[in-house]
Formats: structure tokens, sequence, C-alpha cells
């Protein structure tokens, strides 16, 4: 593999190498742990580092310690560890929040992965006027599962918690056995509406286990379906975020948007998700580059009209602006990624950053805000809509470079490969690993969702009942990519 270089640590070497990258302004993507066949339990932690376009990593053997927690030094990592701790079975000693995470309101059973951590303690709350609203799982309009309990006085949200993980499905799992090309199909239905961004990431990964180089064609055509994703998905946060202002007229504008685009993706590729393009080694086919033309042509001076409304609106903008900061810090921190991390003046984009498909060649423009209220983050994912716009433009002006969309790619035994992508919500990172009949035996899926709720409630604690909508909205979550 080469999209990641990996060191062997001790874990008594954990705590000093975590402090030192941090130091140097790196960041953890992440902890996982799997079993190598016959071995003990082996955990992989991944991080970047500020200039280097490769990922850097940890080899952590357990062999049946107890491994220091490093959320103190990394909060972004709490989330992370407590998975582990549930889902692996491995201890982290000094845990800040050893509560379980995502089988938090399951029965405890004797034996097995759920004894590890306690439930969850809501914190004591006096007063005679502090009500208890537990909201969910069962919520109005077509939403998914999530139960939210609010401590609340008056209007004042004195304290809140998620609990997100009520129909986890464990996409992990399912992944274990699948030969590449079904389990590419299974990725891109781990969160449906990042279809694309789920695809190239596991494929990159795939790629980087097999050392193959994907024509540049292929990495052309894969640049302008995740710009279409983008755009289809910036419409429908526009349209949402005006839904929870009250602003009728705007929402059914943007959701119109939203369904115009999605039949141009429909029309140039058979699927209005764009499935079943990415594969390993290239894409099946090509996008109809006639109908992405002329679509999006029909379609840009409708989403500028769209959003010169929005902009002009002052009870729409009066909602947004100073509801919900998020500072610089507490983003980089706690792990925010996408659009939220930039509307915080977080600067990181992986599609600069960390190139992949054709975006070293064909580069977006970066958004950035610094107020890091609801209004930035819209104003980020406005920039964004017109950047994807413009960033296909010039790519259809190119055109595709000649050549095959397609090369073998076919990993071999006992390989590891790493993928990464920049999807409408965030980091999008994949890790797999290869058995010896070719077979996937572990995958490891970070969704930006699972970063983005991990930061979210930070924003709550304070704020007000009538705010919440608006806070959740422009923070563009799912629960499919937080509860894999």
């Amino acid at each position: 593999m080469t999209n990641c270089e990996y060191v062997t640590l001790s874990t008594d070497e954990l705590v000093g190498r975590a402090q030192a990258l941090v130091a140097a302004g790196g960041r953890f993507q992440g902890v996982y742990a799997w079993f190598p066949p016959a071995s003990d339990a082996e955990l992989r932690y991944v991080a970047t580092l500020p200039g280097q376009e490769t990922f850097t990593g940890w080899r952590v053997p357990v062999r049946g310690h107890s491994v220091p927690s490093l959320a103190a030094i990394s909060p972004l990592l709490g989330w992370h560890e407590r998975e582990v701790m549930e889902m692996s079975g491995v201890a982290f000693s000094g845990h800040p929040e050893p509560e379980r995470l995502v089988t938090a309101f399951l029965p405890r059973t004797e034996s097995g992965p759920l004894e590890s951590g306690t439930a969850p303690v809501l914190p004591a709350v006096s007063g005679k006027h502090v009500q208890l609203l537990p909201f969910g799982p069962v919520r109005a309009d077509v939403v998914e599962s999530a139960q939210f309990i609010f401590y609340y006085l008056g209007e004042g949200i004195l304290h809140f918690h998620p609990n997100l993980f009520l129909k986890h499905r464990g996409m992990e799992k399912q992944f274990e056995g699948m030969d590449v090309g079904s389990a590419t199909l299974l990725a891109e239905r781990v969160v449906g509406i990042d279809s694309v961004a789920h695809a190239i990431a596991f494929v990159e990964a795939i790629e980087d286990a097999a050392d193959c180089e994907v024509p540049a064609r292929a990495q052309w055509f894969r640049l302008v379906a995740a710009e279409l994703e983008r755009i289809y998905n910036h419409l429908h946060y526009l349209g949402h975020l005006c839904h929870t202002t009250t602003l009728k007229v705007g929402e059914a504008q943007g959701k119109l948007l939203e369904e115009r685009a999605k039949q141009i993706n429909g029309r140039a590729s058979g699927s209005r998700f764009l499935r079943s393009l990415v594969w390993p080694g290239g894409v099946r086919r090509e996008l109809d580059l006639n109908v992405i033309r002329e679509g999006l042509g029909e379609l840009k001076p409708q989403i500028d009209a769209y959003i010169g409304l929005i902009e002009r609106t002052t009870s729409h903008l009066d909602r947004l602006i100073s509801t919900a900061p998020l500072s610089q810090q507490l983003a980089f921190d706690q792990g925010a990624t996408g659009p939220i991390e930039r509307a915080s003046g977080v600067d990181r984009d992986l599609r600069r950053d960390h190139p992949y498909a054709a975006y070293r060649t064909l580069q977006p423009e970066i958004a950035v805000a610094q107020e890091g209220d609801a209004a930035a983050r819209m104003r980020v994912r406005i920039a964004e809509l017109r950047a994807s716009i413009a960033l296909v433009d010039k790519a259809i002006a190119q055109g595709p470079p000649e050549g095959p969309i397609s090369a073998v790619c076919i990993p071999p035994a006992d390989t590891e490969g790493l993928g990464w992508s920049e999807s409408p919500r965030g980091t999008v990172l994949y890790a797999v690993h290869i058995g010896t009949d070719g077979r996937l035996l572990r995958v490891k899926i970070k969704s930006p969702s699972f970063a983005n709720w991990r930061v979210f409630p930070s924003t709550v604690h304070d704020s007000n009942m009538m705010d919440y909508a608006i806070n959740e909205a422009s923070f563009g979550l799912t629960i499919s990519g937080c509860a894999r």
C-alpha cells in the first residue's frame, strides 16, 4: 500500500507519539481494531500531517493489554475508542467517557462486547421548573430514527444527549467475506445520498491494496460524478434549511432544484444517485456529457436566482446569524469535518490536501468562513455549490483524457489498503484488509456524520429550543452515516 505509511508501536509508546503528532499540527482521523488471522487484536491509528499528501498510521499490537486512551490528547478519538471497546472488546484505560456508545440502550449481557463500558448516565438536574423531553425515535416527517433527550428551562436547553444507534446496521460486518465487486455495491449503500463518495473511497482502498493504476479517463469521470453528487446534496440542504426557518417557498424551490439535478444524473448515468458507476480499476461506463452540459446550462441560472432570493430574505437570515456557533478550536479538536469545519475557519479539504480522482489537475475553489454559526455553514455550502458547477463546467470544457475507462484491479491475498474522498458532508475513509482467498477480511468505515454528530451537542448546550431544528439542519447530518 502507498496511501498510508504505517509504523509499528507498542502501547507504551502511544501517549508520547500522540503528543508529538498533535504538537506538529497533525490530526487523528480515527482508530479501529481488527484481528489478523491466528493473531491477537491489533489497533490501527490513522492520522494526517500538514503538507503531507499520504496519510500516516500506527500498528499497535494489543497482546491482551489495556491500551492507554488518547482521548484527552485528541478528543475526537473519544467516540472511536468507545466504539472499539464495545464492538471489539479492546479495553482503553483512562478514558474520560467510558460509557457505552453504540449499544448504550441494549440490555447488558453476561459475556461479549456489550459488557465493555457502562450505560450512559444522564446528569442530575434539580429545580421544579426544569423539564425533561425525550424526543424520538419516531419523529415527524420522513426522517431517520434517533432519540434526543433535552433538559430545558423555559426555552433554554440545559443539556442535550443524542441516542443515534437505535438502528445500528452492522455495515462493516456485512463486508466480511465479500468479493470486491459485490462490496463496491454495498459501499454505495452505506449512506445512500453519498453513494459516489463512499464508492470512491472504497475502490481507492482496493486499488491501494492491489497497487493498480487507474486510467486518467476514469479518474476524470469520477471527479464529475462526485461534483454532481455534491450539487444535488447542497440543493437539498438549502431547501431543508428553509423548511426549519418556515420559509416554505424557499423549501419548495430548493427541493425542486434538487429533483432537477437528480434527473440530470439519471439521464447522464442511468441512476439518479449515480450508482453502479464507480468500480475497482476505473468506472463501469461513461457519463453522457451532452446531458450534463445541457442540463446544468438550464439549471445554473435557476440556482443563481434561488440563491439570490435566499441571501436577500432577512427573515431567513435573522434565524441563522449568530445561531449555534462552533469555534475553530472546538471544530478541530472534536473532529468536525467538511463544510462544518470550514465554516469555523478550519481550511481543510481532501480534494486539495490529499488529491484523488482528477483533483490534482482540476482543483476546486475551497470555501471557508470564520463565524462558525448556522449562517456561515449555509454560506460555505452555497459557495461550494457554485464551485462544483464551475468545476464540472471546466472539466467538460476541457474534455476527458483519451484512453480506457478501466484497468484490471485484483488485490493479492494478505494485502491491505486505505482510500478516501471528500463527500458533501466531509471526510469519508475506508480501510480494507484482504484475506488469503482474495475476499474481504475487515473493512473499516469512517463517515463524516460520525465525526460531525460528535461535535454537534456542543452547539446545542445553552442554546434554545426554538433554534434546535435550525441548528441540526445547518449541520446537514445523517443518522445512517453515524450508525453504520
